[in-house]
């Protein structure tokens, strides 16, 4: 097996990207896409590019606006960046930097873990050269595709701001505009080393989506899905959002186990099946969230919960039964109901002091608990102000999430049972305290608007979508709230709307499993190897159990991982089996027989099945011989079938060679060696006779 980790991605909305080879088939983990790079865009006219030499409107004019204030931003490219050093052009989209020096028809696999994961697809799936099956979750897949539709529909208005784009390469990614980018901004665009530049590529359309959605193959939660006979892929709930998994993939000579950014307790989503992982020989543990998390104390919302369990040893039932009972008691659900209480107090006391409060969405779990407790906190409060919810693709997905308790955690579950809705947006819909618009200049919302208001609306990079013009309106008013999510680059998304008056809340959200919680999970799952983000603190891996083999990887590193088992396991066919005639050899601790069989591969297993065509006579009669011959017992079997002859003096009996010398019925030669036996004899019948005779003498089939 190898494994290559392609990109350690970012945290939820940019996952980790992976390629496996197993069995002579390569497997891509994941194809996202690296939406807070948007960051670098202007989404709009600065105050930079209206002065007296850029007052026209054209796209180009701006370019050269940009372009011939170069020397200008050379002089200052150590200085903090500000909004005039961003680019003022329709973005382009970065996906996995090194995915596009792969030969696409190479892949034969595509496994996707969560709907930010699958993103990027369609920049696979236009590809002529690209054939791969692509699986995901039947919520993942419409999850992830009402997503894509609503990056087209945001895109298009950055599309209608900056015109139509240039053919070939936009004038910011040739290398004269490169040079003269602000140290930040072109760190993003290239990365350290220039590489990351091969990534970028102009959206995808709607067409495009739908295309890429026609070539996935959804499944169910551990449903199963066979490639090629050969590998057995199944997934399994990871607990981090509505659809999210991890996978396990199952061949003829090895059982692996993707493990993905996961959540012990949901409170909207199915939670971690961990158990459906165990068992597995290797573990690739592609959870790098708890590396990337930062502290969350500096945005005001409680900090993350943390779980101390005691090193464990599972010696014994008791124990193993510990190991699971502390791995489900956690408190990361009153965490999360922690936050979101806090993140509605500042809601309601901004609303109360007559701002508005912008929450740009990315998680749609979060989001769904987030109005629940919105709107319970709005009625404690006695407020009553509208709340909005701004996407091109809200009503289909608040829908869609009402319609799918197969995909949630068991208390929501049971509100299915009790006649209820199972997320509380519907009951605010029909009593039209929540009101959903597909765009920020609908007709209806224009009527409806009132301020002070609570909207959610899409995107949470600050660049795309209806949050670009509402940030734009409150981001003056120092009672207005903006709550945003760590790890989105607050600082370089605020750019363009600074001075900011606005009050911006930052809280982090648990994305994965945390490093306390780790040792405990991998003693429970007991693979025979883990392989491991070489980032990881070397605290954390100490504390793994010895009985591991542990094997550190690297971006863009290939590693060669070792068989686990160096033996196959081949089933027999029952009917073949019923035909087997098994003779014991040695001192009968192993039985041997021969047999005329097909070798198949269906579902990673090997079987041998019954051929239809019997064996002709000849073929019949040719055995199968062991041992070592006796020249005593050969010559009596001779003597009784009426074979006359005598061993030669002179043969070699010094080399272990024996030669006898037959007279009588006819002229033949037997010649035994240690390792084969020679006949020879002009008479056919006679011949037979002496296989007879010495087939009678050793064992064979």
């Amino acid at each position: 097996m190898k494994h290559i980790c392609l990109s350690k991605g970012g945290g939820f909305n940019f996952p980790p990207c992976h390629i496996l080879e197993i069995g002579g088939f390569r497997i891509l983990v994941d194809c996202p896409l690296d939406l807070s790079a948007l960051a670098i865009f202007c989404p709009f006219q600065t105050d930079f590019y209206r002065t007296p030499n850029c007052e026209s409107s054209d796209s180009k004019t701006k370019w050269h606006s940009f372009s011939c204030e170069r020397d200008r931003k050379r002089r200052r490219i150590e200085e903090p960046v500000e909004a005039d050093d961003l680019i003022p052009a329709e973005p382009w989209y970065k996906a996995v930097a090194n995915l596009h020096l792969w030969d696409l028809s190479s892949i034969d696999v595509v496994l996707i873990t969560s709907f930010t994961g699958m993103l990027g697809l369609p920049f696979l799936t236009n590809n002529v050269r690209f054939s791969a099956k692509i699986y995901a979750t039947e919520a993942t897949a419409q999850l992830g595709k009402l997503m894509m539709e609503d990056l087209v529909s945001m895109h298009m208005e950055f599309r209608q701001y900056y015109g139509p784009a240039d053919s070939g390469l936009p004038q910011w990614m040739k290398w004269e505009a490169l040079e003269s980018l602000h140290l930040d901004v072109r760190n993003i665009v290239m990365g350290n080393d220039g590489a990351q530049l091969g990534g970028w590529q102009p959206l995808y359309s709607a067409a495009d989506v739908n295309e890429c959605m026609r070539k996935v193959q959804t499944l169910k939660y551990a449903e199963e899905a066979c490639y090629n006979g050969a590998l057995v892929i199944k997934a399994f709930s990871s607990g981090l959002d509505i659809g999210t998994c991890n996978w396990t993939i199952s061949s003829s000579k090895s059982r692996i186990a993707y493990l993905s950014s996961s959540i012990f307790y949901s409170l909207h989503a199915m939670s971690f099946d961990y158990h459906s992982l165990r068992g597995n020989d290797l573990v690739l543990f592609s959870d790098f969230s708890s590396m990337m998390d930062t502290d969350s104390s500096g945005g005001s919302c409680a900090s993350q919960s943390s779980m101390t369990i005691d090193s464990m040893n599972l010696s014994d039932e008791n124990t193993n039964e510990a190991t699971i009972n502390a791995l489900g008691n956690t408190n990361e659900s009153s965490d999360v109901m922690d936050k979101l209480a806090f993140i509605c107090s500042c809601a309601v006391d901004s609303v109360g002091n007559g701002g508005s409060v912008l929450i740009p969405f990315g998680r749609v779990g979060i989001m769904l608990q987030l109005l629940e407790q919105m709107f319970a906190s709005l009625e404690s409060s006695g407020l009553e102000v509208p709340v909005f919810i701004v996407s091109s693709v809200a009503e289909e997905m608040l829908d869609f999430t009402n319609v799918v308790p197969e995909w949630l955690c068991k208390e929501r579950q049971e509100k299915l049972y009790l006649g209820e809705a199972l997320f509380g947006h519907a009951k605010q819909i029909k009593a039209k305290k929540l009101h959903l618009f597909p765009a920020i200049h609908s007709a209806d919302l224009v009527k409806m608007w009132r301020e002070p208001c609570i909207v959610f609306t899409p995107h949470w990079s600050l660049r795309l979508g209806p949050v670009v013009h509402l940030l734009r309106r409150w981001c003056r008013d120092p009672n207005s709230l903006l709550v945003m999510e760590h790890g989105t680059g607050a600082e370089l998304a605020l750019l363009p709307f600074s001075p900011m008056a606005m009050k911006v809340l930052r809280c982090s959200f648990l994305s994965g499993i945390m490093m306390q919680e780790l040792q405990p999970l991998l003693d429970f799952l007991q693979p025979n190897v883990i392989l491991f983000p070489k980032d990881l603190p070397a605290a954390h891996l100490s504390s793994i159990g010895s009985s591991f083999s542990l094997h550190p990887y690297s971006e863009n590193e290939i590693m060669n991982v070792p068989n686990t088992r160096n033996d196959h396991e081949i089933k027999l066919d029952k009917k073949l089996a019923s035909q087997l005639l098994p003779r014991m050899i040695g001192e009968g601790t192993i039985a041997i027989a021969r047999l005329r069989g097909k070798l198949e591969l269906n579902h990673g297993e090997h079987i041998l099945r019954s051929c239809r065509e019997s064996l002709d006579s000849s073929q019949s009669r040719m055995q199968l011989h062991w041992g070592s011959l006796d020249p005593n017992l050969l010559e009596k079997a001779l003597q009784k079938r009426g074979i006359d002859g005598s061993w030669s003096a002179n043969a070699g009996a010094n080399d272990g060679i024996h030669v006898f010398r037959i007279a009588n019925p006819s002229s033949a030669l037997i010649e035994i060696h240690a390792m084969y036996t020679i006949i020879s004899s002009a008479d056919e019948t006679l011949s037979s006779l002496l296989v007879e005779a010495v087939s009678s003498v050793l064992e064979g089939i």
